[in-house]
């Protein structure tokens, strides 16, 4: 008989409030997972809990302000510094050690920063349908956009004109996006569609903007390509054919992180964990498991001044 993993769920105290988590699993080979948003939660995360199955310590948390944890109303907290400084908390606090680091989305655009500032926690890093500049990101999405029919481009850009956008006209073509750029899996998996349902508006507008295609937040600026060349960690880049983030920014991580692994998913868009959910599974295990298979100890890592 196979055991069922353990699992433990409840919160961790950051500073400005408490974060919810779930862990299943035990042993020292331990992935975190950061999900997308900002804003965002880690339900879509859920298909990749099943990598505790393989031996691992899985544990997912839905960052501050997002919905199982506290929402503090001070929009001062949603900074890419203070997201940072959360996950090394969740970290220290849930006594992980070196950990298989994970993010999607905004997830990976944390991720690489965290990198950037705590490298040395790490076994390995997994940027999943992120980039390493958001101007970059943004130059991608008005590239799918010019590919709408140009009844579709014209409702958007009236809209977005008078900032209407909640206007069901606006709504109907933006969905053309998202069923194109951010799912290709109608309805929407679970896991995604529960993600989707609790997003944090707050934190989204904050940081993002009033939708996926559209930015005005204040991670507009935020660009690390030229630091790239820091990341000396084992790092995996996936994304879909079809992802929001367009293939072209995971192509300019793979570039900058010498010796990264890209995996591009045919057919996927945006949610290629939720798409193809067996197959990411098996692609993030394999790369895993040959880090694990490896030397015991990774205490030679030198990270660049």
């Amino acid at each position: 008989m196979i055991a069922t993993p353990q699992r433990t769920e409840g919160y961790v105290d950051v500073g400005p409030g408490r974060v919810w988590y779930e862990s299943t699993g035990s042993g020292r080979r331990t992935v975190l997972l950061l999900h997308g948003g900002p804003g965002g939660n880690s339900e879509d995360l859920t298909p990749l809990m099943e990598l505790a199955a393989a031996g691992y310590r899985v544990v997912r948390f839905d960052q501050l302000g997002s919905w199982r944890s506290d929402k503090p109303d001070d929009p001062s907290l949603w900074n890419v510094p203070r997201f940072v400084a959360e996950v090394e908390t969740v970290r220290q606090s849930l006594d992980l050690g070196r950990v298989h680091l994970l993010g999607q989305s905004w997830g990976a655009v944390l991720a690489l920063e965290y990198a950037l500032h705590h490298q040395t926690n790490l076994m390995s890093l997994t940027l999943a349908s992120g980039a390493a500049s958001i101007a970059e990101c943004v130059a991608g999405m008005d590239a799918w956009r010019e590919e709408l029919p140009a009844e579709t481009r014209a409702t958007l850009a009236r809209h977005e004109a008078t900032r209407d956008y909640v206007h069901p006209d606006y709504l109907a073509a933006m969905d053309v996006l998202y069923r194109r750029h951010l799912c290709r899996v109608w309805p929407y998996p679970e896991p995604l569609a529960a993600a989707v349902a609790h997003m944090a508006g707050p934190v989204y507008g904050t940081m993002w903007g009033p939708n996926e295609f559209t930015c005005t937040g204040t991670l507009r600026s935020w660009d690390r390509t030229d630091r790239l060349g820091e990341i000396v960690v084992p790092t995996l880049i996936t994304v879909g054919e079809f992802d929001e983030v367009r293939p072209s920014c995971a192509e300019t991580m793979h570039r900058g992180i010498v010796g990264s692994r890209l995996e591009v998913f045919a057919g996927c868009a945006h949610a290629v964990h939720c798409e193809q959910p067996e197959r990411y599974r098996a692609v993030v295990r394999e790369f895993l498991d040959s880090i694990e298979s490896g030397p015991a100890e990774r205490a030679d890592i030198e990270v660049p001044a």
